[in-house]
């Protein structure tokens, strides 16, 4: 399995290129690179060989998004999106619903993860999309906002209150009532497809609910988010990788006062911390996926603890490299100057610090 990482690690390096720069100034990424990604089954890494996946494990699938996250974290926020759409799949869908979806999201059909509205964020209690029966068919009321890659989906997989209950729907892209608006401008992952949609009275199958809908909300949100979690923190890792390599490769060339900028003290307490932030994220992240690997007790906490330390390394860690390189790297595109706009979105999606802290903390107080 490693060396099917390094060759599909190998071939994305070769994709991207130096065109990353490109893609984020643009807000957009190619659509044959979206495409030709997910005919190979590289944005959904961990669906299963039975369905025409990789098939990967939690801790492959890391390490390659890690080294996307290195390259591209809005190409990176996309595999993030898609994994999601399949693990959701995967968990709560029956088995019709599995045998129809996945080997279409392992060979090239996108799809988007769609929670968060105008009023529900981190508070997804407050959902406010709704999804009722009319007789023999669903009808899709809603309106969410900062849906990542849904400007690139041709599905979307919207998390809906059915009654008291909950409900996750598949929603054709094409169908009458959805209407995709681009967010423009935003901070960072400024090509990963960010995006609202509203479904005007949309109507769609029975079977569109996966597993028959009507689930604990909490459930339903959890089950995305959990893998959404640990994407995002290897992603982390990529992005510390980068800065790490880009301030060293600076530090090195560069001279101030006789010698090499590495040299001086304050610079190289800088890549002392860039290192170690990485080595951290990277423990943090390996952890996780071992518990995801082996279904461990803990695997809720270690994948929070994994998207909360890495998410703040990132942060702290890209703007040390932006420190490093000063002017050098601080002009736009440069790939520091690119990581310290998505390292921060890193700090706010799939669930802010504040509320991975007080999850942590929750974990604590249990324990004593």
């Amino acid at each position: 399995m490693r060396e099917a990482v390094a060759a599909a690690a190998s071939a994305l390096t070769e994709l991207v290129g130096d065109r990353a720069s490109a893609w984020d100034r643009e807000g957009r990424l190619p659509e044959d690179v979206v495409r030709k990604l997910g005919a190979a089954g590289q944005l959904t890494a961990q669906i299963p060989a039975r369905y025409g996946g990789p098939g990967w494990n939690s801790a492959d699938s890391g390490e390659f998004t890690a080294h996307a996250g290195s390259l591209c974290s809005s190409l990176r926020s996309v595999m993030t999106s898609q994994g999601m759409a399949a693990w959701t799949v995967e968990r709560l869908g029956d088995p019709a619903q599995a045998a129809d979806l996945l080997p279409r999201l392992a060979s090239g059909v996108t799809a988007a993860v769609a929670f968060s509205e105008p009023q529900a964020g981190s508070d997804l209690s407050a959902i406010a999309t709704t999804v009722t029966v009319d007789g023999d068919a669903l009808v899709l009321t809603g309106h969410k906002k900062w849906v990542t890659a849904a400007d690139y989906a041709d599905l979307f997989l919207v998390v809906a209150r059915m009654g008291e209950e909950g409900a996750v729907v598949v929603v054709d892209r094409a169908a009458p009532g959805v209407q995709v608006r681009r967010v423009a401008d935003p901070l960072g992952c400024r090509a990963a497809g960010h995006a609202e949609v509203r479904f005007d009275e949309v109507r769609l199958p029975i079977g569109s609910l996966l597993g028959g809908g009507r689930q604990p909300l909490s459930l339903l949100v959890t089950t995305a988010l959990a893998y959404g979690r640990i994407s995002v923190a290897w992603g982390c890792v990529g992005i510390l990788r980068a800065c790490a390599a880009a301030a060293v490769d600076h530090a090195r060339s560069r001279h101030q006062f006789g010698r090499p900028l590495g040299q001086h003290q304050l610079v190289a307490r800088h890549l002392a911390d860039l290192w170690t932030a990485e080595q951290v994220a990277t423990r943090a992240c390996e952890h996780a996926s071992r518990c995801w690997d082996e279904n461990a007790a803990d695997l809720t906490t270690a994948i929070v603890l994994a998207k909360y330390v890495s998410a703040r390394h990132a942060a702290t860690g890209a703007a040390a490299a932006v420190q490093v390189l000063a002017s050098a790297g601080a002009q736009d595109g440069h790939i520091v100057a690119r990581a310290y706009r998505d390292a921060k979105l890193m700090e706010i999606i799939e669930g802010s610090n504040e509320v991975c802290q007080l999850i942590l903390a929750e974990h604590a107080l249990s324990r004593r």
